[in-house]
C-alpha cells in the first residue's frame, strides 16, 4: 500500500493519491491535495490564506512548518478590526511559500509544478460545486454583493470554473513560489488589494516567510501528543488532554453525562489560559509553563461534579484539514484555511485570489498581547495534530471550527486512544460545541443528536445549559482522521459532518 490520503473533497484526495502512487512523499501529495482544495474548496481556503504543519519523517523527526503571513507595515493599530473588507486584510498570506518551505525538507521526486498541475486543470475546466461551497454561498447571499468582484467568480451555479485562478497557479508553476511575493505576480497581487484599499506593499508581500518550529508534546496514554508551538492555539489542545489524564476514562463510560462533563471542564480550565497566547517574537510569557504537568494537575483537581460558569467570547473561522502518510511512514498533518468563511470578501484583482481577514485575529488594543504590530503574526486556531507511539506516527488528525478544534479534538482522541475506536466509529459520535456560534449568541453548551435524552438532562442537572443541535452538525466541525498500526497498516476517513458530496 502506498500510503493513505484523508481529504474533504474527492478530487483533492485523488490528487493526493496520484503522487503518493508515483512513488512522492507524504508532503508532496499533501501539496498536490492543498493545491486542489485551493480550488475546489474556496469558502474555507486558498491561495490567499495561511498554512499549518506537522511532519514526520517516521523515524524521531517532527517538524512545525508554520506558513503564516505577517502584519503588513501600514495600518490602523487602535480602530475596531472589521470581519470583511480592505481593512479586514492586516496580513499577508503564507499558505504558497508553506508550499516551497515543505517541499525542500525531504527529497522529493516532483516539481512544485507538477504537484500542482491538477490543481491547473480543474480550475480551467471546472468542477461541480460542493454542498459545502453551495451552503456558503446561500448563507453570505446577502452580503457577497457588497464585496466587489467576488459574485462574478463565485456565484456560479452548480458547476465554477475559475481561469483566472488557473493562469495564477500557471505562473506559480512556471516561476516558483516567491513568484507570487516578488515576481510580476506578486506585483499584480498588491496592486489588485491597493485597488480595493488595502494598504499592502511589495515589501509587505516579499518580507512572507514560513518558519520550521519544534513541535510542542505532552504525554497521554503512552502516546506523544504533538501539536504546532505559539502563536497557534496547539498548546491549547494540548492543555486539555494533559487536564483529562488525570482522569481514568476507561472507567467511565463513553458518551456518558461523566465523559462529556469531564472533557468539557477540562475544556474551560485550558481556554483560560488562551487569551495569553500570541506571536511568541516579543512576548515575555513562559509558554512551557502552561503545560507544566503540577499546574494540569491543578486544572484535573478542580474539576467537581458541578460546571463551571462560562462566557467566553466566539471566534468564527472555517478551515480545511487534510492528511497523508506514504509507504516508509512520512506523514503531513495539516491545516489550510482563509479564517472565515469566504475569508475578507476581498478579491485580489485578476488573480483570481480570494483573500484571507486573519487581521481580524488582532486585538484593536495595541497593548494586548495580540495587539497588531507591524510584521506581527496573529494568535492563530489551527492546529493540526499528531501522535507518536516511540518515535513512529500513529496518529494524523485535525480539524476545521475555530474555537472548535480542541474541542473537537479532544472527543476524537478520548475516543481513538481511551476507548479504541477506529476512526469511522470516533469520527461518527456525538460532539459538543462550548460557546456562541453564527446562529446561536449564547455561551451554552451545544450538544449533537447522537447523545442520549438521559445525557443531555443528567448535563443540565451539572449546570451545563445545555443546547441541542442536530445530529452531525456542521457545527461540530469537520474533522480528519489515520490511523498508522504498528504492522504499517492503515485505517483512516474524513468527516460526516464535511458537506463533501458532489451534486
Amino acid at each position: 500500500m502506498p500510503g493513505m490520503i484523508v481529504s474533504p473533497h474527492p478530487l483533492a484526495t485523488k490528487a493526493g493519491e496520484d503522487v503518493l502512487a508515483k512513488g512522492g512523499n507524504a508532503i508532496e501529495a499533501a501539496i498536490a491535495v492543498n493545491a486542489v482544495m485551493a480550488v475546489v474548496y474556496p469558502h474555507f481556503c486558498g491561495l490567499g490564506g495561511d498554512a499549518v504543519w506537522l511532519v514526520s519523517d517516521g523515524q524521531g523527526n517532527e517538524t512545525a512548518i508554520l506558513g503564516i503571513g505577517q502584519a503588513i507595515s501600514v495600518g490602523d493599530a487602535t480602530a475596531p478590526i472589521p470581519t470583511r473588507g480592505p481593512r479586514s486584510v492586516l496580513t499577508t498570506a503564507a499558505v504558497v511559500d508553506s508550499w516551497a518551505h515543505a517541499l525542500a525538507h525531504w527529497p522529493a521526486r516532483h516539481s512544485l509544478g507538477d504537484l500542482i498541475a491538477p490543481a491547473i486543470k480543474i480550475a480551467a475546466d471546472g468542477f461541480a460545486v460542493s454542498s459545502s461551497q453551495a451552503h456558503w454561498l446561500a448563507f453570505r447571499a446577502a452580503e457577497t454583493a457588497n464585496w466587489p468582484g467576488f459574485d462574478a467568480l463565485f456565484r456560479q451555479e452548480g458547476f465554477c470554473v475559475q481561469p483566472q485562478l488557473a493562469g495564477t497557479l500557471e505562473s506559480i508553476a512556471k516561476d516558483g513560489a516567491r513568484s507570487f511575493y516578488e515576481g510580476d505576480l506578486g506585483h499584480r497581487i498588491v496592486c489588485g488589494l491597493r485597488a480595493t484599499g488595502v494598504p499592502i506593499g511589495h515589501a509587505d508581500l516579499a518580507a512572507t516567510q514560513t518558519r520550521s518550529a519544534a513541535p510542542v508534546a505532552i504525554n497521554y496514554r503512552g502516546l506523544q501528543l504533538l501539536a504546532p508551538p505559539p502563536p497557534t492555539q496547539g498548546l491549547t489542545t494540548l492543555g486539555i488532554m494533559g487536564i483529562l489524564s488525570h482522569f481514568d476514562l476507561s472507567a467511565i463510560d463513553e458518551d456518558s453525562a461523566e465523559h462529556v462533563h469531564l472533557v468539557v471542564e477540562a475544556v474551560k480550565r485550558a481556554f483560560i489560559d488562551r487569551p495569553m497566547i500570541a506571536d511568541p517574537d516579543g512576548s515575555a510569557v513562559d509558554y512551557a509553563a502552561l503545560l507544566d504537568p503540577a499546574r494540569l494537575q491543578a486544572k484535573a483537581e478542580s474539576i467537581g461534579d458541578r460546571a463551571m460558569p462560562w462566557p467566553h467570547t466566539f471566534a468564527p473561522a472555517d478551515t480545511v484539514y487534510f492528511a497523508a502518510t506514504d509507504r516508509h511512514g512520512r506523514s503531513a498533518s495539516v491545516l489550510q484555511s482563509i479564517y472565515f468563511d469566504w475569508g475578507s470578501g476581498v478579491v485580489a484583482g485578476d488573480t483570481g485570489i480570494l483573500w484571507q481577514n486573519r487581521g481580524a485575529a488582532f486585538a484593536s488594543d495595541p497593548d494586548h498581547v495580540n495587539g497588531f504590530r507591524p510584521g506581527k503574526r496573529p494568535f492563530y486556531t489551527l492546529n493540526p495534530g499528531m501522535a507518536l507511539r516511540g518515535s513512529k506516527p500513529c496518529l494524523l488528525y485535525g480539524t476545521q471550527g475555530a474555537d472548535g478544534q480542541p474541542q473537537t479534538l479532544a472527543m476524537l482522541l478520548t475516543r481513538l486512544i481511551d476507548y479504541g475506536r477506529t476512526p469511522h466509529e470516533a469520527l461518527a459520535g456525538g460532539r459538543f460545541l462550548l460557546g456562541r456560534t453564527f446562529s446561536d449568541s449564547r455561551d451554552t453548551l451545544k450538544l449533537e443528536g447522537q447523545f442520549q435524552p438521559s445525557v443531555q438532562n443528567e448535563l443540565a442537572g451539572r449546570g451545563h445549559e445545555v443546547a441541542p443541535i442536530p445530529a452531525y452538525s456542521p457545527l461540530a466541525g469537520q474533522a480528519g482522521v489515520i490511523v498508522i498500526h504498528a504492522d504499517g497498516s492503515l485505517d483512516g476517513c474524513h468527516d460526516p459532518r464535511g458537506q463533501t458530496q458532489v451534486s
